[in-house]
């Protein structure tokens, strides 16, 4: 069993900044057996949307919205990913939700997420 758990959430000022972090644990060694993780969000009466992507040899994807504000990245040794989030903005207010999707079985695991508040 795969267990994802976030953590670094909280209340932030607009155009204020947070890391988020992801720790991968339980029947894995490393998560190099993640093709793909990533970051979602979200928000109150809203569906999930997906932030951004890194794969596993570290390529990264953004959804416009964060590109030049957002960076994913991940420490392979320990087995953590990141989100720092800078300039944030009252309407990123969400629970932003760790994922990933292990090689080659396409299992897709979740993390519990951590709220995330942006205040104006």
């Amino acid at each position: 069993q795969v267990q994802l758990v976030e953590s670094g959430g909280g209340l932030v000022q607009a155009g204020g900044s947070l890391r988020l972090s992801c720790a991968a644990s339980g029947s894995i060694r490393s998560i190099l057996i993640f093709n793909t993780m990533g970051w979602y969000r979200q928000a109150p009466g809203k569906q999930r949307e997906l932030v951004a992507t890194i794969t596993r040899n570290g390529f990264t994807n953004y959804v416009d919205s964060v590109k030049g504000r957002f960076t994913i990245s991940k420490d392979n040794a320990k087995n953590l990913m990141y989100l720092q989030m800078n300039s944030m903005k009252p309407d990123e207010t969400a629970d932003y939700y760790c994922n990933a999707a292990a090689w080659p079985t396409g299992d897709a695991y979740w993390g519990q997420g951590t709220q995330v508040t942006v205040s104006s």
